[in-house]
């Protein structure tokens, strides 16, 4: 491991270097935020990377929601398996710029950590797997394929239509998706479970137009008070989520969160407690769990004193392996149809499901990374699942269901991705990108 090693550390600054010309991408794929041309000038850039890297070639295709993807290959040598590379140049919109303590495309380095949009999230993982590929010296013994998707961060779905599309870019015997991450700096961890999504928007209506509170209040019947009274049929006194007919007594048995590390990591305020009566790991990675994103109804200033007619809310059900996404929807519309109080009237308006995700632990790849992340980072590999979504990931299983697919990356809590301040350890890069190579190296030397 030492000549990969000092290789990856010798080039450490050149990554810093890079990874700061990629959070100045504004690559956010929305145009009504950030002109097109800064994704296509960030996609531009990692193709280029990965030429440079070693890739033999490397294309731009346009996939069916506007975004370029960058697929690139160098061909397996006789009797050699294929490795895909995945990570995302898109990032999350950077929000209040107010929020953040320096410029969010603009790397800036405090207290040892390389803060920015995206820098996690995943412009540091697609830094990963560039160190990765040098390391070896552009010759890595095995087929390489590399994709670095465009929009991730919206979930429109133009990488997975391609794969529908195009299926022999992305075919591999191993698959390595970079956009999850360790459960601490220095923990080695591969991520083994996605939770899946079924959300819904429901529509509660009571009265045919507002009415004054003075004259009407009590008996008239209040569309919010009723939206209210209907969301707190989804959870237990204790915060365990409730949908009947959902299951929702699963149970974790990888590495543990502690409830006091998951306080730090969520920001919990002081003398706040957590919901639920489980422990942190059963809770977000194998519960159901609904969260309310978000409610319509009359904004505090400038309320009158009136009756509300009508409220709505937007929900979010995550939705753990075991559990079919599309009956965890019906199971959640069932509940809500039953439980809405004084017959009100009730609209629900089923979202877009996905699918939640296990990977395979049982074949050679996943051997050869967990040895690889072990040696790298000197500390047994643990597992875990994660809260979020990755559409991808059942698309390529379905399109491959041979292959196998690991999960892992930079984006340990403190990262904060999604939220203001983000930030990437660069230690957690240098020493995936030694796993990375090590693993491509081992795959090499194997006899599959």
């Amino acid at each position: 491991m030492s000549d990969v090693r000092s290789i990856v550390a010798a080039d450490m600054p050149r990554a810093r270097r890079e990874l700061a010309e990629l959070v100045a991408f504004r690559s956010v794929h929305d145009e009504r935020q950030f002109p097109r041309e800064e994704c296509v000038a960030a996609a531009e850039w990692v193709r280029a990377a990965f030429l440079d890297a070693g890739i033999d070639s490397v294309d731009l295709i346009e996939t069916t929601d506007g975004s370029l993807a960058v697929v690139g290959r160098t061909p397996a040598p006789v009797g050699a398996p294929t490795v895909l590379l995945y990570s995302h140049y898109d990032v999350q919109p950077p929000g209040e710029h107010a929020l953040w303590d320096s410029e969010p495309f603009e790397l800036t380095e405090r207290d040892g950590r390389w803060y920015g949009r995206g820098a996690a999230d995943c412009k540091g993982n697609l830094i990963m797997h560039l160190l990765a590929l040098r390391a070896l010296g552009g010759n890595p013994g095995v087929g390489i394929t590399v994709v670095a998707e465009g929009s991730e961060e919206v979930g429109t779905g133009g990488l997975e239509a391609l794969v529908e599309q195009r299926p022999e870019l992305f075919d591999a015997n191993v698959i390595v998706i970079a956009d999850t991450g360790n459960a601490a700096v220095g923990q080695p961890t591969v991520t083994t479970t996605l939770r899946g999504i079924a959300n819904v928007v429901v529509r509660v209506d009571t009265l045919e137009g507002e009415v004054h509170s003075g004259m009407y209040g009590g008996p008239a019947p209040d569309a919010l008070a009723a939206l209210v009274q209907l969301l707190a049929t989804l959870r237990h006194e204790n915060g365990d989520t409730v949908v009947d007919g959902l299951e929702s007594t699963q149970t974790w048995d990888g590495i543990d969160y502690p409830a006091n590390r998951f306080r730090s990591d969520a920001g919990v305020l002081e003398g706040v407690g957590l919901a639920g009566s489980s422990s942190v790991a059963d809770a977000v990675w194998a519960r159901p769990a609904l969260t309310i994103l978000g409610i319509d109804c009359a904004p505090v200033v400038g309320s009158a004193a009136a009756i509300s007619p009508t409220a709505s809310a937007r929900l979010n059900l995550r939705v753990p392996p075991g559990i079919d996404a599309q009956e965890a929807q019906d199971a959640l519309v069932a509940h809500l149809e039953s439980h809405v109080p004084w017959g009100a009237r009730i609209t629900i308006e089923r979202e877009a499901i996905g699918s939640p995700f296990r990977a395979r632990t049982d074949g050679p790849g996943y051997a050869a990374l967990t040895d690889a992340l072990s040696e790298a980072f000197g500390a047994p590999v643990a597992t875990a699942g994660q809260g979020g979504s990755i559409p991808l990931c059942n698309a390529l299983a379905e399109a491959f269901p041979t292959a196998e697919i690991v999960l892992m990356g930079v984006e340990e809590p403190q990262c904060r991705i999604h939220a203001p301040n983000e930030s990437v350890d660069p230690s957690e890069i240098e020493n995936l990108a030694v796993a990375e190579a090590l693993f491509l190296r081992t795959l090499a030397a194997s006899d599959r």
